[in-house]
């Protein structure tokens, strides 16, 4: 007996590959799985608990604070310091972004739909920039206002958002952590595995500063502010020295960190087999 092939019908209008239509695929793969729940709710739990629990823990202990003490804690150091912790779990939900297409196969189908390459990599990054922008500065500011909530009887760690400089350090945290994500999905599709981008980036932000402290202070100091961690950061801190980048310097460094990593992220991705 002959086997039967069944007949696939025809698609009355063939569909074409566009930058739009690639970008709500990614954007569907980002959101229905797990991990992005889990590392958005971790982010958001680090970014607003840890500075509620120190704004309560200063607000108790403010009476009984001397003089230098009481100079330690800035208000704004104390609302934005879970963005330094929160980057770490964001950079794992940047390395997963592509790293775990890689690791479970899936990549090959994604680029037999979308031969050119590129798209792809450009629709993970503004779906993933365009999420985590949203909740961190939704989360940023929520930590801010909360904060300063705690503070109401403090007369000397009341802040404005319109305060110098005060709107700037809150919204460009929430910027920094965005494009920490950036950096590290570009390690992701560099790496094409999780613990290796993991890896790096953990190297990249949080190794090479206690190392550049080995070296000479006439070496350490010119050059520690230039690493991608510290250039960053400088994006939203308040006061600068003549051992840090002013905000715009900062900021202009770790981006043209982020755009190198993403250059060579995309080099990679048209040049290597799946």
């Amino acid at each position: 007996m002959s086997a039967v092939t069944p007949s696939v019908p025809k698609l009355e209008a063939p569909g074409r590959v566009t930058f739009a239509r690639v970008l709500a695929s990614e954007w569907t793969k980002f959101r229905s799985v797990r991990s992005t729940v889990w590392s958005a709710a971790i982010a958001i739990l680090l970014t607003l608990g840890i500075p509620l629990i120190g704004a309560a823990v200063v607000s108790s202990q403010w009476r009984q604070m001397d003089p230098g003490s009481r100079g330690d804690n800035h208000p704004l150091d104390i609302a934005l310091v879970g963005v330094s912790i929160a980057q770490l779990v964001v950079a794992v939900l940047g390395v997963l972004v592509i790293s775990a297409e890689y690791s479970t196969g899936s990549i090959r189908s994604t680029f037999t739909a979308v031969p050119k390459r590129l798209p792809v990599l450009a629709a993970k990054l503004v779906d993933y920039a365009a999420a985590s922008l949203g909740v961190m500065i939704t989360a940023v500011l929520i930590s801010f206002f909360a904060t300063q909530a705690i503070f109401s009887g403090i007369r000397p760690l009341h802040l404005s958002i319109t305060d110098p400089g005060i709107a700037r350090c809150v919204l460009l945290s929430a910027v920094y952590i965005t494009m920490v994500g950036a950096f590290a999905l570009a390690l992701g599709a560099i790496t094409r595995n999780t613990a290796a981008g993991i890896a790096v980036f953990a190297a990249i932000f949080f190794v090479l500063i206690p190392l550049s402290h080995a070296l000479p202070a006439s070496w350490g100091d010119p050059i520690r502010k230039y690493l991608p961690a510290n250039a960053g950061i400088q994006m939203f801190q308040l006061h600068h020295d003549q051992y840090s980048l002013s905000p715009l310097a900062g900021g202009l460094v770790f981006a043209g960190y982020c755009a190198l990593a993403i250059a060579v992220a995309a080099f990679l991705l048209q040049r290597r087999d799946v």
